[in-house]
């Protein structure tokens, strides 16, 4: 847990990307205004979190899922937010399969790769022995000679 309570507050760089993408070009915020803003945010992701936390002990569970915090959300009466973080959500898990299959894809290449040329080791180290066997047969029959 966090020992001051400036602790618990969102960082400032985040909070004032937000605001500024939240208004209109050519509005100000004051820095006051922009701290009240980080406060409520922060007061509400705790909020929701405990609200969330309650959802997971109810299931007897230690981890928060997503289906908790859609819960708590509807249960803090944030109805409205409901379908878009869905989507969100979707979208985060489409993204995070598209990483895991691309991350999987590049494995079995460089696994293929790798086994390529290994095989292609394996021939030159078989060619070369020939080739020392070939020669010793030479030179011996060069010495029989």
């Amino acid at each position: 847990m966090a020992e001051r309570p400036e602790d618990l507050n969102l960082p400032n760089a985040v909070i004032t990307r937000i605001i500024k993408e939240a208004l209109p070009d050519g509005v100000n915020i004051s820095k006051e205004a922009r701290s009240a803003i980080s406060r409520a945010a922060s007061v509400f992701v705790l909020y929701a979190t405990s609200c969330a936390n309650n959802f997971a002990m109810k299931g007897k569970r230690k981890t928060l899922n997503a289906s908790d915090v859609l819960s708590a959300m509807e249960e803090m009466e944030f109805q409205r937010f409901i379908t878009p973080l869905k989507e969100a959500l979707e979208a985060y898990r489409r993204e995070q399969k598209g990483k895991k299959e691309a991350s999987e894809q590049k494995k079995k290449d460089k696994d293929k790769k790798d086994s390529e040329e290994q095989d292609k080791s394996r021939e030159e180290e078989e060619e070369e022995e020939e080739r020392l066997d070939e020669e010793d047969q030479n030179e011996e029959e060069e010495i029989d000679n």
